[in-house]
């Protein structure tokens, strides 16, 4: 990993990122607000309200400290419209108006202006009238005043984008007549009014937002007498087909009882006998530029929620597709396994050579050697142990043991690769049992993990991997992953013949096979990887025996997690780049490539770097959306995963307690190898090194493993040097 200046520079970048990330998605829930229809609520109490409000006109002024009210005239129409724009309704009403040459005022919802600014400004090209409705249609006497202010404020804005003016007229959110103006809205008409609006209410309601039928909404709008009218409709909130067909039907009706059509500010122009009326002002260039900001800022909104809608699709749809292929697949490979007629071939008594690269692991040596030296392998089993320049005493540790089977080698420190070359080259035999020096087999793991070769297609062999410290929760969350991300795992890629990892805990290799491919390459820091899809593209079957255990030491901090697991992730990006020709190759290269590579791809990286925008959007939708829908889908993805558990540990025989943790797994865990995906994407994409990261062991690879206890070494006889320093 680098240091310095590149390493702090990844984490500033990534807090501005999720930054932005909490900052758009509060830009979401905000304009996303729901709100209910105009009806909901009724009038409280109207002791503050004067007398000349409650039976004055629906026009309501109260600029300048003062309260003016006023009527439409005799015969004349306003026809008003709240809650839109709306893409489906608004343009079909606005088309029956055109048809029949009348203009109308329309109260429009901000939120809704941001996203169809188009609509609003062919409404103003036409004629139309553009009135101010909050923007997120709040209940206003709910909120205080600063809030107010900026929902006027920010409506305004969009509808400068919309129209390139602003309006001074306003409709409250849920209003209605004037006289049903109680104290509770009195305040919010005085205070709009100091802030240079103009009040205006309804005259007659259509109701058309219960979807009463056509004759009934004409009825409702419909006004008494001669009386002039403005008359309250919606283009938007719901369903609108009633209202588009009243109002075709209301027009021409009006008309033929000598009425005529006019916005609200055509009609003050009237009352106030040809004085003009100033109901909207052109936007100064400040205006403008603040406008685009908003809408800009809705936008991209908009576009991440939708944009993270579909990678929550594709992260289901991969999950549903990686639990069934598991479920099939993994379930088929253990069928078939244990079955009694099941055999690889002849038994394998080879002899085998074990090599174990160690740099200071003197905590676990002892342990390792041990187990491996004391395999029931009736063909011999031969320890090399290459000390890669350790600082310690792992190579005195083990020369003490005084195995007879075990040798030691000593090289200059060249790392694990180099360390594993030797080794093989010093290998007395031709099947090759790869170790981490922290790893403890059981007695009889060699000789379950090399009956394989009995098939001679058989390249390499994967063991089964258990966690053998367990203590720490860290430690469980390893356990669960080990199970199901890595053996169940493997079941499914021995079945697909596309294995894409030996673990360096306990793979088995023939000497051909790695002569072929030209041993273990340095190439990449996931050296294991890099040789397993170089095995498969050579044309070796690679397979998975379950009933070969080691035992490793888990790390036990999250510090030391982050470390092996940035370096595993970075490896398997890099081993992946090296054979991405794989993928245009023919033969069992381009199978590998074709099959291994997209599985790796899609479940190895893509799934775990979205999987944590289901808690993302789970969060998002428990505060601002649907909560029981919300947490519901989130139960339903957890609930998949348990079932994935339940069927990986039954297949590995393992107990079912450590899945207590599953559920707070899915809120630290995932989240820690999402940050580890994401650097290690970084470190690939910017190109820089990453350096080998030894872990702090504590010699626990063993603590849940039966094994038999150690026999005593043997004594050494007089005059006989001890066996194995070269």
């Amino acid at each position: 990993m680098t240091r310095g200046k590149p390493r702090i520079t990844r984490i500033v970048v990534g807090a501005v990122l999720l930054s932005m990330l909490v900052g758009v998605l509060l830009v979401e829930a905000y304009v996303n607000a729901e709100f209910h229809p105009d009806h909901t609520g009724g009038p409280g109490a109207h002791a503050s309200v004067p007398r000349e409000v409650t039976e004055g006109g629906a026009i309501i002024d109260t600029r300048g400290g003062t309260v003016h009210t006023y009527r439409m005239p005799p015969k004349t129409i306003a026809l008003t419209f709240d809650d839109g724009p709306d893409p489906m309704w608004t343009p079909r009403i606005a088309a029956v108006l055109r048809r029949h040459g009348v203009n109308a005022t329309f109260f429009v919802v901000g939120t809704q202006v941001t996203r169809h600014t188009g609509i609003v400004a062919d409404l103003a090209a036409e004629g139309n009238e553009i009135g101010i409705h909050s923007f997120t249609h709040p209940r206003l006497e709910e909120l205080p005043a600063w809030q107010r202010d900026l929902e006027y404020s920010q409506t305004q804005l969009a509808v400068v984008r919309a129209t390139g003016k602003k309006s001074a007229l306003l409709r409250l959110p849920y209003s209605s007549s004037a006289n049903a103006i109680d104290d509770a809205n009195w305040p919010l008409i005085n205070e709009a009014g100091r802030l240079g609006y103009l009040s205006i209410m309804t005259d007659t309601d259509s109701r058309d937002w219960s979807r009463p039928g056509v004759d009934a909404i004409v009825r409702g709008a419909t006004p008494e007498g001669d009386a002039g009218s403005i008359v309250l409709l919606h283009d938007a909130g719901g369903d609108r087909a009633q209202t588009v067909a009243a109002l075709d039907r209301f027009i021409p009706l009006m008309r033929s009882r000598g009425y005529t059509f006019t916005t609200v500010s055509d009609a003050l122009v009237k009352v106030f006998d040809g004085r003009p009326v100033s109901a909207e002002t052109p936007a100064t260039p400040d205006d403008q530029r603040r406008a685009l900001a908003l809408v800009t800022a809705v936008s991209v909104a908009d576009w991440v929620l939708d944009t993270l809608g579909v990678l929550f699709l594709v992260v289901g749809l991969l999950t549903i597709a990686r639990t069934i292929a598991l479920f099939l697949l993994a379930g088929r490979h253990a069928r078939r396994r244990r079955a009694r007629n099941w055999a690889w071939g002849p038994p394998v008594h080879l002899p085998v050579s074990v090599v174990v690269p160690a740099y200071n692991e003197k905590e676990g040596i002892e342990a390792a050697v041990r187990s491996l030296a004391g395999g029931d392998h009736p063909g011999g089993i031969e320890v090399v142990v290459v000390d890669d320049g350790s600082t310690d005493d792992t190579a005195a540790l083990v020369e003490a043991m005084r195995l007879p089977n075990v040798r030691v080698v000593r090289i200059p420190n060249g790392g694990k690769p180099n360390a594993l070359n030797v080794g093989v080259a010093l290998a007395k035999h031709d099947i090759i049992v790869m170790v981490d020096g922290d790893t403890v087999f059981e007695p009889d793991s060699v000789r379950h993990l090399v009956q394989p070769f009995a098939d001679p297609s058989v390249g390499a062999v994967a063991g089964n991997v258990k966690v053998g410290n367990r203590n720490s929760i860290v430690a469980r969350w390893q356990h669960i992953e080990y199970v199901i991300g890595f053996n169940l795992d493997r079941r499914l890629y021995d079945i697909l013949r596309c294995m894409p990892t030996i673990p360096g805990a306990i793979g088995a290799f023939r000497r051909e096979a790695l002569q072929d491919i030209g041993g273990i390459s340095h190439d990449t820091l996931a050296e294991d990887t890099d040789a397993t899809m170089a095995l498969c593209r050579s044309g070796w079957r690679v397979v998975y025996e379950e009933r070969a255990r080691a035992w490793t030491e888990a790390p036990s901090t999250l510090r030391q997690l982050w470390l092996q697991r940035y370096r595993w992730s970075y490896g398997t990006m890099q081993a992946m780049w090296k054979h991405r020709r794989s993928l245009v190759d023919g033969g069992p290269s381009g199978r590998f490539g074709r099959v291994g590579l997209p599985f790796i791809a899609f479940f190895g990286i893509a799934l775990p770097l979205l999987a944590p925008l289901i808690d993302v959007l789970l969060v998002y939708g428990l505060f601002f959306s649907g909560w029981m829908v919300t947490a519901g889908l989130w139960l339903a993805m957890l609930a998949m995963q348990f079932l994935t558990a339940v069927v990986a540990f039954r297949l590995d025989k393992e107990k079912l307690r450590p899945l207590w943790v599953l559920p707070l797994q899915q809120f630290v865990y995932r989240q820690l190898m999402y940050l580890v995906l994401i650097q290690s994407l970084g470190t690939a994409l910017t190109g820089a090194r990453l350096r080998w990261h030894k872990l702090h062991r504590a010699g626990s690879a063993g603590a849940s493993a039966n094994l038999p206890p150690p026999p005593p070494p043997p004594p050494v006889p007089r005059g006989v040097a001890k066996v194995g320093r070269e």
